[in-house]
């Protein structure tokens, strides 16, 4: 159930409108109330969790509907006009399936802890030794910064915080997943169904993310499915065939939400010019 302040934050809305507000929140409810439960309860999900705490959209916005506006307020033009430019460059690039998820490897590298209590699927050395032995190629910054020091030099691309659109790619899962960010920073000025399609897809990537990461999360269950946590073995041929056609399957799914989204930044910014 939703908590009292997310249900005091659910806007009222025309009678023409409320129908559609309804799907919206029947069509994401089986992913945020059990994220409310858990957070009431003091539960923590190490997959689940990550879209509400990392990225910054609280449960009762995603919750909210809105049809978009029509006017772009002045203080968000520089916000519009980055977006586009980052979401076009993505777009133009040829995606990317070498990476194989070392990211989250690359995070626990030689580390004396790691980003999450569960512990390593193959143990420290083991672990390292993955990441020694195959080229690591990250081209997101937001996955690049939690490197351990040890690894920062191990990656071929150097990704910076200023000059993400000199590097991202549509093949990669961070960028995917930040679809959903882009997509929520406009809210309300685009339609919800559209922060609804990249939150669910987000959810999806992000359960191969950890699925395909160094942890051992045996008995972990996935929302809103119920399956169980299987690994993806990154570290052997079947594993990184398995990782690789996800990937391609994520980054088919990414382009036309991409689109999309440029097609609302340009029509919110009222022209179509580079």
């Amino acid at each position: 159930m939703l908590g009292q302040r997310e249900l005091r934050d659910l806007p009222e809305l025309p009678e023409d409108e409320e129908a559609r507000a309804l799907a919206h929140r029947e069509r994401l409810l089986p992913y945020v109330a059990p994220h409310l439960a858990r957070r009431k309860a003091g539960i923590k999900h190490p997959v689940h969790d990550f879209l509400f705490t990392y990225y910054a959209f609280r449960p009762a916005q995603l919750l909210r509907w809105t049809p978009g506006t029509t006017s772009l307020p002045e203080d968000k033009r520089m916000l519009v006009s980055t977006l586009r430019r980052l979401l076009r460059a993505t777009a133009s690039r040829p995606a990317s399936f070498g990476c194989f998820g070392l990211h989250e490897w690359a995070m626990v590298y030689r580390a004396d802890e790691t980003r999450h209590p569960q512990p390593l699927r193959l143990g420290a050395s083991a672990t390292d030794a993955v990441v020694d032995t195959h080229r690591i190629q990250c081209s997101h910054f937001d996955a690049y910064r939690f490197f351990t020091p040890e690894a920062v030099g191990l990656n071929a691309l150097r990704p910076g915080r200023d000059d993400r659109a000199d590097f991202e790619q549509p093949g990669c899962l961070h960028g995917t997943m930040d679809l959903y960010k882009h997509a929520f920073r406009l809210f309300p000025l685009i339609a919800s169904d559209l922060i609804a399609d990249c939150f669910e897809l987000a959810w999806d990537v992000r359960i191969m993310d950890m699925r395909a990461a160094p942890y051992d999360m045996s008995g972990v269950i996935l929302d809103p499915t119920g399956e169980a946590w299987t690994p993806v073995r990154i570290e052997t041929a079947e594993g990184k065939q398995e990782y690789v056609a996800a990937q391609r399957g994520f980054a088919e799914r990414a382009a036309p939400l991409r689109q999309r989204l440029i097609e609302d930044c340009e029509r919110l910014l009222g022209a179509s010019a580079p």
